[in-house]
């Protein structure tokens, strides 16, 4: 997993109908307007890259957290604080990242896998970032991605699905629903261009943060992992925070090779063959 160190780490708040809601979160983005209802709230940074020119004069007024590398494929570590921790199941991204003038441009997904954007849930955070990168091992990407072979209907992910488990002493529970990719509000050509355009205008304002600044900062990387929002959870697991011993497990999955009953009992066996799996034990 170390070899996304020199990628930028971006997520999307507010990408699927309901989520926002059920993690408690609406109350921090009420100031946040949005040309279309539907649209994300914003964007956030979970990890920000070492600038490859350390001599460029360029300051970073991200908080240094951000520095440490949170990505793992097989652990999520708690907080040492005593915090209510949830997963959030989700689909990453890896993109290819172009520049014109020093301004982003172009954001091309090359891959797609299972991810766990793993956030705190605190009240009166200043910044989103602030419950996502918390240390090592406080987020998850899948080591199975899957190549996409164009990021627009008629592509491979238009029959993929993504699910979530809680695996608790024993007992497999549904965390998060069972949804089709393309039931996020924003995606394919719709959501890179909000994507670019976010990236490029969104200033530092209530939960958000001036990504440009902090893109500038570290030497406009070319390549990025960008997670594009949670999904919405079962009753379950709105009401079921993290603990030690848990193992929580998101699959991605197309319905051309599983039926949902299929890739539940499979999961219940530990079996992920024709899925992007992302299975982390909680410790």
């Amino acid at each position: 997993m170390a070899k996304y160190k020199k990628f930028l780490g971006l997520g999307i708040a507010g990408n699927f109908a309901l989520h926002l809601a059920q993690a408690g979160e609406l109350e921090e983005f009420k100031d946040i307007i949005t040309a279309d209802e539907a649209a994300p709230k914003g964007m956030f940074p979970f990890y920000l890259p070492s600038p490859t020119n350390l001599d460029s004069g360029l300051v970073l007024h991200a908080k240094d957290i951000l520095r440490t590398y949170p990505l793992s494929t097989s652990q999520i570590r708690l907080p040492k604080e005593d915090v209510n921790v949830q997963a959030e199941p989700e689909v990453g991204l890896i993109c290819d990242l172009e520049y014109t003038a020093g301004r982003l441009t172009k954001i091309i997904p090359t891959y797609f896998g299972a991810y766990n954007d793993c956030s705190i849930r605190v009240a009166g955070a200043s910044k989103i970032s602030d419950k996502k990168n918390w240390g090592e091992d406080s987020k998850g990407l899948s080591n199975t991605l899957i190549k996409i072979d164009r990021f627009e209907e008629g592509g491979v992910m238009d029959s993929y699905s993504i699910c979530s488990f809680l695996r608790r002493e024993g007992k497999l529970h549904a965390y998060g629903e069972d949804v089709e990719l393309t039931g996020y509000s924003y995606f394919y050509d719709k959501l890179l261009d909000w994507m670019t355009n976010q990236i490029n205008v969104q200033e530092n304002f209530g939960p958000l943060e001036p990504l440009s600044e902090y893109i500038s900062a570290c030497s406009n990387p070319k390549e990025a992992i960008i997670s594009i929002g949670a999904t919405r959870y079962t009753e379950y697991g709105e009401n079921t925070f993290l603990k030690n011993g848990d193992e929580v497990v998101i699959a991605l999955y197309s319905k051309n090779d599983s039926t949902k009953e299929e890739v539940s009992k499979n999961i219940g066996n530990s079996s992920y063959d024709k899925m992007s799996v992302l299975a982390q034990k909680v410790i």
